[in-house]
């Protein structure tokens, strides 16, 4: 849902609104009561609700989407090329997806 801001013409109040996007405009300042309460143009903000749409969601664990981790400096043992798999179906033939999303 976005968040709107209005400010109030007569006594300056200002506010910031969750509504939704069908929502009437409002028009009277909780502050004063006068009907000079408007919309401001602002930068868009808006509420995510939900499973899902986070930053964190699909960082670290076996997604397969995570930077390796950093060896120390210092210790090139570690950093040994990663061994090849005989088993070229599981993720190359579903795309590093797994074969979870609608695309297979």
């Amino acid at each position: 849902m976005p968040i709107y801001a209005y400010k109030c013409g007569s006594c300056g109040h200002a506010k910031d609104v969750l509504q939704k996007i069908a929502d009437a405009p409002l028009t009277d300042c909780p502050a004063c009561g006068k009907s000079t309460f408007s919309k401001q143009l602002t930068a868009a903000g808006f509420q995510l609700k939900g499973s899902g749409w986070y930053a964190t969601d699909f960082k670290g664990g076996s997604g397969g989407t995570s930077a390796p981790a950093a060896t120390p400096s210092g210790d090139t043992s570690a950093a040994a090329a990663p061994a090849a798999t005989s088993d070229s179906s599981s993720t190359a033939a579903a795309g590093g997806c797994g074969a979870s999303c609608a695309c297979h």
